[in-house]
């Protein structure tokens, strides 16, 4: 049974996963070296806690190599959501991350072989409506929004993969074998990273100074504390008011990027009716889908 104190937690646990697009921005390496970094230290860290807890990781040679596979998405995925926020701001870039729900709403679909929803069409076109205000008003920033758009997509394409390895998997060990898999997806990729995009400049290997205490911020609470404490409440609080709640992170990382970078952040009106068209359509999404489902039910009961 859910209290006060469970969606309290709840909504705790998504200003922290807010904060990851500001942790990017405070941390001096670039994006890929602070993927690697997140990975490879949240990887361990899950090891240990798995290896405590006496949890058998042997889950087979196949299913391994999926799920680790899964992590170069998931490595893909936050390389672009850094440096979305590197090459604009963390506001555009979780402007963009916004869309990650609608989607969902499209890829899962086609994952399940069923027909896309109608109101879900509907609700892209409102996405796109609000794309188009911001793109208006801050068509300076469009590389960053466009890859905060492309971060999304990929984060819900690992999301419903994920769907489907939970029914078969724990999910603390399908979490330790991705993180596995991004670490050694962004380590592959530096070679081309180094080559195409540093333009002989060296890798960024070693953090200075504070980057040491925000990547441990990065990779323990924003990864393996906020994942972990999420699932503890999927318990108790049900599905559609943790995806409903999760959808408010853009929110609280605009408002705490405001309260960090302060002017830096500040962006057009135009931005902000944008990103409040794009966060109406992701509110709108879990209520209709609740709606639409009831609706058989509502004509059987007449019956």
């Amino acid at each position: 049974m859910s209290n006060t104190k469970d969606f309290l937690k709840l909504h705790f646990i998504v200003l922290i996963w807010g904060f990851t697009a500001i942790l990017g921005l405070l941390i001096s390496i670039n994006s890929v070296e602070i993927v690697f970094y997140r990975t490879l230290m949240a990887s361990v860290t899950l090891w240990v806690m798995l290896k405590l807890r006496k949890r058998n990781l042997n889950i087979g040679k196949a299913a391994i190599l999926k799920v680790t596979g899964t992590g170069l998405i998931i490595a893909a995925h936050w390389i672009l959501f850094f440096a979305a926020a590197r090459v604009s701001t963390a506001s555009v870039c979780l402007a963009g991350a916004a869309t990650c729900s609608l989607w969902t709403s499209f890829i899962e679909p086609l994952f399940n072989r069923r027909k896309v929803k109608g109101f879900e069409v509907g609700l892209g076109l409102i996405v796109i409506l609000g794309l188009y205000v911001i793109f208006q008003f801050e068509f300076n920033h469009a590389l960053g929004l466009f890859m905060g758009i492309m971060a999304a997509m990929l984060a819900a394409v690992f999301s419903v993969i994920n769907g489907k390895f939970s029914k078969e998997h724990n999910q603390f060990v399908i979490t330790f074998y991705e993180m596995a898999g991004a670490c050694i997806g962004s380590l592959l990729f530096f070679p081309l990273y180094k080559y195409f995009f540093l333009q002989g400049e060296e890798l960024q290997l070693i953090p200075q100074g504070m980057d040491w205490f925000y990547l441990i911020i990065l990779s323990l609470i924003c990864t393996v504390y906020a994942f972990s404490a999420s699932v503890e409440l999927m318990r108790r609080i049900s599905a559609f008011m943790v995806n409903l709640t999760i959808n408010l992170e853009p929110v609280y990382g605009i408002l705490l990027a405001v309260i960090v970078f302060g002017d830096k952040e500040k962006m057009e009106p135009g931005f902000y009716i944008g990103t409040g068209i794009i966060l109406l359509a992701v509110l709108l999404y879990p209520l209709l889908n609740k709606i639409f489902k009831r609706k058989p039910l509502e004509v059987d009961n007449l019956r």
